[in-house]
């Protein structure tokens, strides 16, 4: 972490609840990966899932969780370095992440009510840690 020197003090900008967070949410996005993949597995057999939806499907999903690796990464490095370039990439990356969550909200083949809570769930992680992501980046620059 760095510290700021300030009157003899040092003082570090780097949020500590942000932090918890990227590892909280990376911790959940592994159960969220395989609920969903199972899910989605389970809407196959279960359902008339017609095949043209399927692989769609399912590469929205592998998008999704190539796309998480990085942007915790990146929101990792950028706090514990308190860099704003890194958090804000971070923050660029999880409107995408966003923007994924809800296609399995709202526009996948089949929502079952788990796929609500999953999602619903995630999206609220995704909604506080942007907003400290934002404050973390306010704190850097000033």
């Amino acid at each position: 972490m760095a510290a700021v020197r300030r009157g003899g003090t040092s003082l570090v900008l780097s949020s500590l609840l942000l932090q918890m967070l990227f590892y909280v949410n990376g911790v959940y996005y592994i159960f969220y990966f395989l609920a969903t993949l199972t899910m989605i597995v389970y809407k196959s057999q279960v359902f008339s899932y017609p095949d043209d939806f399927l692989a769609p499907d399912l590469l929205v999903l592998f998008i999704m969780a190539i796309l998480e690796v990085p942007r915790l990464y990146f929101g990792s490095k950028g706090n514990l370095t308190e860099e704003e370039a890194p958090l804000g990439l971070s923050l660029a990356l999880t409107l995408g992440s966003v923007v994924l969550a809800v296609y399995f909200l709202v526009w996948q083949t089949y929502v079952l009510r788990a796929d609500v809570i999953l999602n619903a769930l995630l999206l609220s992680t995704y909604g506080l840690e942007s907003g400290l992501k934002v404050m973390a980046i306010a704190a850097f620059v000033s």
